[in-house]
């Protein structure tokens, strides 16, 4: 055999690494959700193995043994299936984000930015945002409890979701 050839041990140890970390991701995973993948059985039984494994140890050893499982399974699958159940948990944290954003820019700023925000998300009730916008404002110079601050972050976030 070629030593050209053969892969790097660097590269098959990095590539067992990523194989076991998608056995982790997968492990982490409800069991419906499982089901829907049709896994090897060897590989099913010990992703159900894994969570009743506690100790550091026994849990590493058994993370390696997936890892070795998956060599026999086509991980492109797997991980487009992982990128498709996370997909709508990142698009949630985008719009939480940028409902933060567009409430401190409404706080902090003039009636310009609620004209920007009105701009950007047509349909939102215009005089509840403005009014909203006001008392979060009177309450923070009186030190009143925020709880015009958090009614108006759950108005930005309902508009920037789009009104669902």
């Amino acid at each position: 055999m070629d030593r050209d050839d053969a892969p790097s041990k660097t590269r098959l140890k990095r590539e067992s690494h990523e194989l076991q970390a998608l056995g982790a991701a997968l492990g982490a995973q409800s069991r419906a959700r499982l089901a829907e993948l049709d896994l090897p059985e060897p590989l099913a039984d010990a992703l159900e193995q894994l969570r009743t494994i506690r100790a550091h140890g026994a849990r590493r050893r058994q993370l390696q043994y997936i890892g070795r499982l998956m060599r026999e399974v086509d991980p492109a699958p797997l991980r487009a299936a992982l990128e498709a159940w996370e997909a709508p948990s990142r698009e949630a944290v985008a719009q939480h984000r940028e409902a933060e954003l567009w409430r401190e820019r409404l706080v902090a700023g003039t009636d310009d930015e609620v004209t920007a925000f009105v701009t950007a998300h047509p349909g939102v009730d215009v005089q509840r945002l403005r009014t909203l916008v006001r008392s979060v404002r009177t309450d923070r110079a009186a030190g009143r409890a925020p709880r015009n601050y958090r009614e108006l972050f759950r108005a930005v976030h309902d508009a920037v979701r789009g009104g669902d």
